[in-house]
């Protein structure tokens, strides 16, 4: 875990099966995500542009630094997951935040998940393959 003598807001992010622990601190706008850059841990800009999306709503684009931690899911839930916590995050720190984020549907847990396998069935929904003989 991270350690850091600066004051720091946290919040817990999740979607899908990814979990995300995002601490923000106030500095330049760095982004860390499991010890790494934004720029090496997500290739593509889309990505990026999700898990900044609560700065771009709020406007405080530069004023924090980001660290979070992430597992579980793939790369889209992760992005999600810390989008998720760090809107969170952003009300620990300045519950003014709170309507614009939750206008911008940021505070709301994305309730879609995998649904599950059923029996007869090779898949959720898929069927095997049918033969009229």
């Amino acid at each position: 875990m991270y350690t850091s003598a600066k004051p720091y807001f946290y919040g817990t992010g999740r979607r899908k099966k990814s979990v995300a622990r995002v601490r923000i601190v106030p500095g330049t706008g760095k982004i860390t995500i499991n010890k790494r850059d934004v720029d090496d841990y997500f290739g593509l800009e889309t990505l990026k542009l999700i898990v900044n999306q609560p700065f771009s709503v709020t406007g405080t684009e530069g004023k924090y630094d980001i660290i979070a931690l992430v597992n579980g899911g793939g790369i889209s839930g992760q992005a999600g997951a810390i989008r998720h916590g760090l809107a969170r995050a952003l009300v620990a720190s300045d519950a003014e935040l709170k309507p614009a984020l939750k206008a911008a549907g940021l505070l709301t847990r994305d309730p879609r998940m995998k649904e599950r396998k059923k029996y007869g069935l090779k898949a959720a929904r898929r069927a095997p393959q049918f033969s009229k003989r």
